[in-house]
């Protein structure tokens, strides 16, 4: 009869049991962040950011062309500290790490439409297509507030689809009608769903 030495001798030795206990660990930890949907969005940031637009609409009514883009250019730069302010805020408040899955996925998904809108704006004013500016603006700004929505709470994706719908809108609008619309948008649409947010999700 043959020997067993041999057979046991060839068959692997086991896992430590520490090695498979942070396997599980890891996969816990990364299940949990590809779930876990981006709630730093602040909605009175968002209150903040429509004010601020309401007043940016104001001071470009009537105002030349030069001056009305660089009063919206100027909104566009004072909304993202807003929002960006606010948003670390209540990531801090909350002990939400901002740079987390989900962060980085809406980081990525919402930048490349603003990308793209700042390059086809210096295009479109170099071409004297003033008036498509603000239908090009709404409906970029809302790709992108759908696409980073993908990993935040619904109402933003739906907020974003608004804002497609309005930026379509005025794309075939008069272009005397593109401040009212932007106003609608930026400041309305923004006023509303960021009172949404701030009361189902907190802040």
């Amino acid at each position: 009869m043959p020997s067993a030495g041999p057979l046991r001798s060839a068959q692997p030795e086991p896992a430590p049991i520490q090695s498979h206990a942070l396997d599980n660990l890891r996969f816990i930890r990364e299940t949990m962040e590809r779930a876990t949907a981006f709630t730093a969005i602040s909605g009175w940031g968002v209150v903040v950011v429509g004010i601020t637009a309401l007043f940016a609409a104001a001071l470009a009514w009537r105002a030349s062309v030069v001056t009305w883009l660089f009063i919206w250019l100027g909104e566009a730069l004072l909304s993202f500290v807003i929002a960006g302010s606010a948003t670390i805020r209540k990531a801090r408040v909350s002990k939400m790490p901002l740079l987390s899955m989900p962060g980085k996925r809406f980081a990525l998904s919402f930048s490349p439409p603003m990308i793209v809108g700042a390059l086809l704006t210096a295009v479109l004013f170099n071409a004297g297509l003033v008036s498509a500016i603000p239908g090009m603006w709404l409906l970029l700004y809302g790709t992108g507030i759908v696409t980073g929505g993908a990993f935040s709470v619904k109402v933003v994706p739906v907020m974003g689809l608004c804002f497609m719908l309005l930026g379509v809108v005025t794309l075939f609008s008069p272009a005397a009608w593109g401040n009212i619309l932007m106003t609608a948008g930026f400041g309305g649409l923004h006023i509303l769903f960021g009172i949404i947010i701030a009361r189902r999700y907190g802040g």
